[in-house]
C-alpha cells in the first residue's frame, strides 16, 4: 500500500535566518533515505512528490507515494573463487566455512562465473520499523551550528521540541524521538487558532492548518502572499525590496498581514541609508521610496496577527521606530562635530592585523599605491591620495560603529559635508566595491585607483604573512578581493604583476615572504580561470594564458579573437600541425637560430618559408596593434603550405644540415603561429 507520509516537528520559535534551510535539508534527507531503502521510487526532480513546510514554530515534510512495506530484495554474498573452492574433488575449508556462515549446504550456492555466490530473497521491513532510524539520521544531518538541551532529558536540538506528528495516510506511525511520542495533534497560530488541531489524514495537513489554525504552512506560499500584500499596500510608491529581509520576515510570521505606518519627516535630514538600515535591521520593516528613489516618511510592516484594531498595531510600531530613528539622528549629529580628516590620526590606535600594523599604517600604504595607479591611468594623483587618506576614517564614527554596513557610505556624506571634492567623496564610498560577484564597479580613475589599492593591499599583505585561503576557509575574503581586482582590470591597461610589486613595495622591508608576488599572481590566475570559464572554452583560456597572463584587458581581447578563429576551416588543421611542430622541436637537442635559404631543397619547404617571411611582419603588426582577430585570419592562410610541407618533407632527415635547417624553419613557423595564443593547446 502506498500513501502520503507526513512528519512534523512542533518547536519553540526556530531561528528565522536558517528556518527554510533547516526544513529543506530535513525534507531532502528524508526523501533520499526513503528512496535508498525502497519505500519511495526514484523520481524525476520535477515529479512533485514532496512538499516542504516551515513556519516560526514548525518544520514538516509531506512525501507522496510512500510504501507501507519495503519490497523484498535479492541479497547476494560473494564467496571464494571457483578455482580455489574445490581441491581434488573436495570442498576446501574456505568454501565449507562460507556455506556454513550462510546457513546452507554447498550445493545451494550459486556462481557468478568467477566466484561462489550465496543468493537469497530478503523480505522487506515495514515503514513503522524503518522510519525511526531514517528520521534520526535526517535530524543528525541538519545544518545546526549549536544544539541546545531542555528540561531534564538528554535530547539536543536547535530548539525545544513539543510535539511530533507522523502520519502515513490516516494512520499514526508510533515513533519516539527526543523523548516524545508521535501523534496526529498539532497546534495552529498562538492567538488566532481555536485550539489543538487533529490531522485526520497526511494530505489534509496544510488545509487543516489554514482552515482551523490560521497558519500558512508553506514557506514559499507565505512569502508570495507577503510580497503581494506589500505591493498592494505600497500603491503608487516603491517598496525598497530586500530579498534577504523578505525571507527573514516570512520566517517570523504564520498569518501575514501587511500594515502601513509613518514617522516624523524631520528624520529625513539624516542620510536615507542610515534610516533604511535601521528600519530593516532593527525592526524588519520595508522602507518606501518615491518615484525618484528618495526615502518617504512611510514604511510597511508585516504583522503576525489579523486584528480588528490594526491602528493600535501600527501605533505601537511607530513608537518603537521613533526611538530607533532618534538614535540614528543622534549618531549623525555627533559625528558632525568632528571633521573626517581629524579622525585619521586616531586610526593608529586601531589594529588592522597584529603582523601588518594599524589601520593608519594601512592608510599610508593605500595612499602610495592609489597615487601610483592614478598616475599610470592618467588621473588626478593628488585626489587619489586624498581619497585613500580619508577612506578608513569613518570606521571611527558612531554611525559606522552602530551600522558597520555603512562604512564608506557614511564616509562619503561626511567628506562632502567637510568640503571635499565629489571625486574624493565618491572614491571613499565605492572603494569597497565590488563587494560580491554582481556588485557594481567603482567609476572614475580616482575611485578605481583607491579600490584597486585597497584590494591589492589585503591580497599581498595576507599572502605575505602566510594567511592564504585553505579549502573552504577564506576568513579575509581574499577570493572576493581577487575577483574584484580582476573585474576592474577588465577594461584597464594595467599589468597585474606590476600592480602586485607596487603594493608589496609599500610594506616594510622583510615583512612579507620573498615570493609573495608569485603566490598572489598564481592565486589570481586560478580565480581568473574559474571566472573566464563562464564564457570561454577551457582550452582557449589555457592557450591564451600560455602567451599572455599579465594584462587582463589583453587576455580578453585574445579570447574574443579565438572565438572567431574556431569558425575558420583552417583552425583545427593548424592546431594539429602546430602541436606536431611543438613536439618535433621538443625532441630536437638544438635548433639553429636562422634558416639558410640555400639549404631549402624541397619545393614545399621553399613555399612555406616564403609564406612565413611574407606573413610574419603582417602578423606582428596586427598583434602589436591589438588586432588579434585579423592576425589569426592571416595565420589561417598558412594551412595549405603547412599541410604540404608535412606531406612532402622529411623533417628528421639523416642529413644533419638539412635536419637542422628544417627545424629552424619550424621554429620560425612556431613563433609566428603562437603570437596570439598557443594554438597547439586548442
Amino acid at each position: 500500500m502506498r500513501d502520503s507520509l507526513l512528519i512534523e516537528f512542533l518547536c519553540e520559535e526556530l531561528p528565522p535566518k536558517t528556518l527554510q534551510q533547516l526544513a529543506e535539508s530535513f525534507a531532502d534527507s528524508m526523501r533520499g533515505g526513503l528512496q535508498q531503502t525502497g519505500f519511495m521510487d526514484m523520481a524525476l526532480p520535477d515529479s512533485g512528490n514532496m512538499d516542504v513546510f516551515a513556519t516560526p514554530r514548525r518544520f514538516a515534510v509531506l512525501l507522496r507515494e510512500v510504501r507501507a512495506m519495503q519490497p523484498a530484495r535479492q541479497v547476494e554474498r560473494k564467496g571464494p573463487a571457483l578455482i580455489s573452492g574445490m581441491k581434488d574433488g573436495q570442498p576446501t575449508a574456505a568454501l565449507a566455512g562460507f556455506a556454513r556462515s550462510c546457513g546452507v549446504e554447498i550445493a545451494a550456492l550459486d556462481s557468478d562465473g568467477t566466484h561462489y555466490v550465496f543468493r537469497r530473497e530478503q523480505p522487506g521491513q515495514s515503514l513503522t520499523d524503518s522510519l525511526p532510524t531514517l528520521v534520526q539520521e535526517a535530524l543528525a544531518r541538519l545544518p545546526i551550528a549549536k544544539r541546545m538541551r531542555w528540561g531534564a532529558g538528554e535530547a539536543e536540538f536547535v530548539r525545544p521540541v513539543h510535539r511530533i506528528v507522523v502520519l502515513h495516510g490516516a494512520d499514526v506511525l508510533p515513533l519516539r524521538i527526543m523523548g516524545i511520542d508521535s501523534g496526529r495533534v498539532t497546534r495552529g497560530h498562538r492567538f488566532l487558532s481555536a485550539g489543538d488541531i487533529s490531522i485526520a489524514n497526511a494530505n489534509d495537513y496544510a488545509p487543516a492548518l489554514l482552515r482551523e489554525g490560521k497558519v500558512v504552512a508553506n514557506f514559499a506560499e507565505r512569502r508570495r502572499q507577503i510580497r503581494t500584500q506589500l505591493q498592494q499596500m505600497a500603491g503608487q510608491d516603491t517598496v525598497a525590496w530586500d530579498e534577504t529581509l523578505l525571507d527573514e520576515v516570512t520566517a517570523l510570521v504564520e498569518w501575514p498581514v501587511v500594515l502601513r505606518g509613518s514617522f516624523n519627516p524631520d528624520f529625513l535630514r539624516v542620510p536615507q541609508e542610515c534610516l533604511m538600515l535601521s528600519m530593516k535591521q532593527h525592526q524588519k520593516y520595508f522602507p518606501l521610496l518615491d518615484g525618484n528613489r528618495a526615502l518617504l516618511a512611510d514604511f510597511l510592516l508585516v504583522s503576525n496577527l489579523h486584528s480588528s484594531h490594526p491602528a493600535l498595531i501600527v501605533q505601537g510600531n511607530e513608537r518603537v521606530l521613533r526611538a530607533r530613528l532618534s538614535d540614528a539622528r543622534f549618531f549623525y549629529e555627533q559625528d558632525g562635530r568632528q571633521r573626517l580628516d581629524a579622525r585619521v590620526p586616531n586610526l593608529a590606535q586601531v589594529v588592522y592585523h597584529n603582523k601588518l600594523g594599524s589601520q593608519l599604517a594601512r592608510v599610508e600604504r593605500l595612499m602610495g599605491s592609489a597615487e601610483a595607479i592614478a598616475h599610470e591611468l592618467g588621473g588626478d594623483t593628488a585626489r587619489a591620495a586624498r581619497a585613500a587618506y580619508l577612506a578608513k576614517a569613518d570606521l571611527l564614527t558612531d554611525m559606522v560603529g552602530e551600522f558597520p554596513e555603512l562604512q564608506g557610505i557614511m564616509g562619503r556624506y561626511y567628506a562632502l559635508r567637510d568640503g571635499e571634492t565629489p571625486a574624493v567623496a565618491d572614491a571613499i564610498a565605492t572603494h569597497y566595491q565590488p563587494r560580491f560577484a554582481d556588485d557594481v564597479l567603482p567609476q572614475g580613475i580616482v575611485a578605481v585607483s583607491v579600490a584597486l589599492a585597497d584590494k591589492l593591499d589585503v591580497l599581498v599583505g595576507m599572502f605575505g604573512i602566510g594567511q592564504s585561503p585553505t579549502g573552504d576557509r577564506d576568513p579575509f575574503g581574499l577570493r572576493r578581493a581577487a575577483l574584484g581586482v580582476l573585474r576592474m582590470l577588465e577594461q584597464l591597461p594595467l599589468s597585474m604583476i606590476a600592480l602586485l610589486e607596487r603594493a608589496c613595495a609599500e610594506f616594510p622591508a622583510g615583512l612579507l615572504v620573498p615570493d609573495t608576488v608569485t603566490k598572489v599572481h598564481g592565486f589570481m590566475l586560478d580565480r581568473l580561470r574559474v571566472w573566464l570559464k563562464t564564457a570561454h572554452d577551457s582550452n582557449d583560456i589555457e592557450a591564451v594564458l600560455a602567451r599572455q597572463n599579465d594584462r587582463l584587458d589583453d587576455i580578453l581581447l585574445r579570447l574574443q579573437a579565438l572565438q572567431g578563429f574556431h569558425a575558420l576551416p583552417a583552425a583545427t588543421a593548424l592546431a594539429a600541425a602546430n602541436k606536431r611542430v611543438t613536439n618535433l622541436l621538443k625532441k630536437a637537442e638544438q635548433v639553429a637560430g636562422s634558416v639558410a635559404v640555400d639549404r631549402l631543397v624541397e619545393p614545399a619547404e621553399q613555399r612555406l618559408h616564403a609564406r612565413v617571411q611574407q606573413l610574419q611582419p603582417q602578423v606582428e603588426q596586427q598583434v602589436a596593434a591589438g588586432n588579434y582577430a585579423h592576425a589569426l585570419t592571416l595565420l589561417a592562410q598558412l594551412r595549405d603550405d603547412v599541410d604540404a610541407f608535412f606531406e612532402a618533407v622529411m623533417v628528421m632527415s639523416e642529413d644533419a644540415d638539412l635536419r637542422a635547417n628544417r627545424l629552424a624553419l619550424l621554429k620560425q613557423l612556431n613563433g609566428v603561429l603562437n603570437q596570439v595564443a598557443d594554438i597547439a593547446l586548442l
